[in-house]
């Protein structure tokens, strides 16, 4: 199963977030399906980390694609992201939701974070180019293969931005 390269990731980002959907998270000795995905897009969406601008802490959202863009939230959980479309525009995928190999299925981006051991030591990583840290593709994804069922919903555990049907979810994971 080939890793995901760039190109993949400078697709839109909605569309990326759908298509990593069932494609295999690696990190370190670990492998899951990404089962949950969220996307945040732009200096206009008012979720995104760049509607305050460019900054130290998203710099990283404005550079290549493929690059992993990893933040603490409220002091003690861990998010991991993925840098889409063109450089200097700010666009991310959260991942969400993985399913393990042992079934166990960590739902929540701070419990995938935590189990996985993703902090920010783990920021502005080339997923493209990394050897412990990327995605690869196992030929699941729902706009070529119609088995996989997902529903689309507002994003959660936000406060701005709701009425973006932007987080997608594998029904049977």
């Amino acid at each position: 199963m080939p890793k995901l390269n760039r190109k993949f990731f400078e697709n839109n980002t909605l569309t990326v977030a759908k298509e990593l959907l069932g494609k295999t998270l690696v990190f370190n000795n670990y492998q899951g399906i990404v089962t949950e995905t969220e996307a945040y897009i732009g200096e206009n969406d008012p979720a995104c980390h760049a509607a305050k601008g460019r900054t130290k802490r998203t710099e990283v959202m404005y550079g290549k694609a493929g690059f992993s863009y990893v933040y603490l939230i409220y002091g003690m959980y861990y998010c991991f992201n993925i840098v889409t479309e063109q450089q200097d525009f700010p666009a991310a995928v959260l991942i969400r939701g993985v399913k393990l190999k042992s079934e166990q299925h960590l739902d929540g981006p701070g419990k995938l974070c935590k189990h996985l051991g993703i902090t920010t030591e783990h920021n502005k990583i080339d997923l493209t180019k990394s050897i412990y840290f990327y995605i690869k593709d196992n030929n699941k994804n729902q706009t070529h293969n119609k088995s996989l069922n997902f529903i689309q919903t507002p994003r959660i555990g936000i406060k701005v931005g709701i009425e973006q049907l932007w987080r997608f979810k594998l029904v049977k994971p």
